[in-house]
Formats: structure tokens, sequence, C-alpha cells
């Protein structure tokens, strides 16, 4: 159990490190729409598509691996409380329409990563 801990906490540590380094890289594009968080959230659905694809089709992937990578990797990487607080700053500002293409725009390509990524895996396996 606390070497599950342990290998969650690590992968979710290097994934919340590139979710910082990306934002970094991708939110000074103005206009107010957080463009790092939106596709860290989109790229990590996607990511997460293509390891549940793989560990779904292949009974011999580490348990330890799988924990590394989905829960902590990606958990880490992905973050649903920063779109939430993204969100309703939009809302206190009053920019309804960027906020609706947010929230909309994440939730919807978020699903078709993630369903993507699945895909890529049952056919290219």
């Amino acid at each position: 159990m606390i070497r599950d801990i342990v290998i969650v906490g690590i992968g979710s540590g290097i994934g919340g490190i590139c979710r910082y380094l990306i934002s970094l890289a991708m939110n000074h594009a103005g206009n107010g729409f957080p463009w790092g968080t939106f596709a860290v959230n989109v790229a990590g659905c996607l990511l997460i598509g293509i390891l549940w694809g793989v560990t779904s089709r292949f009974q011999n992937v580490s348990p330890s691996l799988s924990l590394f990578l989905m829960v902590g990797f990606c958990g880490g990487f992905t973050t649903f409380s920063t779109f939430s607080k993204e969100g309703l700053a939009m809302l206190q500002a009053n920019n309804y329409i960027l906020f609706s293409l947010y929230a909309i725009g994440s939730v919807v390509l978020g699903i078709m990563a993630v369903a993507l990524g699945y895909r890529i895996i049952d056919k290219c396996l």
C-alpha cells in the first residue's frame, strides 16, 4: 500500500510539473482564454484513453506502471479544479461566451480525446 502511494505521488508530481510548464508556455496567448489548462486537459484525456486501451488489451502491464501513469501522471497533469476556478473567473467577469466555449469545449473534446486514444490502441493492436 505504501509503495503504491509513493508511485502515485511521484507520477502526480511529474504530471503537475508538466502541466505547470505547459500552462506557462501557453497562457500568454492573451484574450483571457486559459489555453494551457484547456490543452493539458484535452491532452491528458487523449493520453489516458491510450493508456486505458493498452492496459485493457495487455494483461502483463504492471499494475504499478498503470498506477504511475493513469492515476499519478494523468491525475497530476489534468486539472479539474483549475478548470473550475478559471471558469468561475470568466463568469465573474461576465465573459459568458468565453466561459461557454471553454466549458463545452473542455467536456466534449475531453470525452472525444479519451475515445480517440482508446480507438487508436484498438486499431493499432
